[in-house]
């Protein structure tokens, strides 16, 4: 059975090392393109992002006019370390200060739009290890060569440590447990997304800044269901981005993210007009397995069905009846 995310997933996935940062850089134009790092206590990985980035992007290429560093209150060296590679460094509460400040990776990403001036915005979190500049170049790709596309999102593979043992795709286990089931169940048109919660994500800003912003984990879904919407799937893509490696989460961190993308997808529901169930719930899981270079869809039927209390049933009432005469 084929699902329309299925054929999505064909048409609007590219492989981020295929796009070349020289004819993307000739595509741009006078467009601008701002690079947004939010940061919270990320002194030990920020300085090599930055500096790799303005080195090949700024620099040699010119594809990127601005990297900004949102500091999100770290108490470590984050603000010092951006700054010496270069970076803008804005402090997340002296922006906009008539509206206050809130807890949450979402009101970094939100206010930097106040403080950017790129046509195009680049989100990366500034955790990420070995990090290589291609994630931009891949991200700016579909945004650059199509006018159609407004808003792409990153997937890769996530190496997962653990008991002394490393596994190759793990480390989504919100994305795998949370995300995609509520995906799948309430916007299937969705589904096709490998990495709907990737924190490495591009839009443009007539897009960005028309769109709510969740304060805290449940940011990502929230603004990809948003995009969906009002756009529709035509407006979206996603790049493979290979192999990311960043700092695992322990599982009451997760179990907090977890929560937040929950109320996230329940708010959603709310405010587009979405009935929880009408019927028995139905749903046919979309997953993806990494089978060589690419990614490949899997479909499953994970419906539920639910039977009544069984002293409804006539025939166990009948059987009680015969037993007690």
């Amino acid at each position: 059975m084929r699902t329309d995310a299925q054929e999505w997933f064909d048409t609007h996935t590219s492989l981020g090392h295929e796009w070349c940062r020289h004819r993307l850089t000739a595509l741009k134009g006078d467009q601008r393109v701002s690079v947004v790092l939010p940061a919270r206590n990320e002194a030990a990985t920020v300085g090599p992002i930055v500096t790799r980035l303005r080195r090949e992007l700024v620099h040699r290429v010119r594809l990127v006019d601005e990297v900004v560093v949102i500091d999100s209150g770290s108490v470590d060296a984050t603000a010092a370390v951006a700054g010496r590679a270069g970076a803008r460094v804005v402090r997340q509460g002296d922006v906009l200060p008539r509206v206050g400040d809130r807890v949450g990776k979402g009101e970094a990403l939100w206010k930097s739009l106040a403080v950017t001036r790129g046509d195009l915005v680049v989100f990366v979190d500034a955790d990420l290890r070995d990090f290589d500049e291609q994630v931009v170049v891949g991200l700016l790709g579909p945004l650059l060569s199509d006018p159609l596309i407004s808003f792409v999102k990153a997937f890769y593979d996530r190496p997962l440590a653990t008991g002394g043992h490393v596994l190759p795709a793990g480390g989504g286990r919100v994305t795998e447990l949370v995300a995609r089931p509520l995906l799948n169940l309430h916007w299937p048109a969705a589904a096709g997304f490998v990495q709907p919660l990737a924190g490495e994500y591009a839009g443009r800003r007539s897009l960005l800044e028309r769109l709510p912003f969740v304060s805290g984990y449940g940011v990502e879904i929230g603004m990809l269901i948003d995009v969906l919407e009002w756009h529709g799937l035509t407006a979206m893509a996603q790049v493979d981005l290979g192999r990311r490696r960043h700092r695992n989460s322990s599982d009451a961190a997760l179990g907090r993210m977890a929560a937040q993308v929950h109320l996230a997808v329940l708010s959603r529901l709310h405010q587009h007009g979405r009935a929880l169930f009408t019927d028995e719930p139905a749903m046919v899981m979309t997953q993806f397995e990494r089978e060589g270079a690419r990614f490949t869809t899997t479909t499953s039927d994970v419906r539920v069905t639910e039977r009544p209390p069984m002293a409804e049933v006539p025939e166990y009432r009948t059987r009680l009846a015969a037993e007690s005469a």
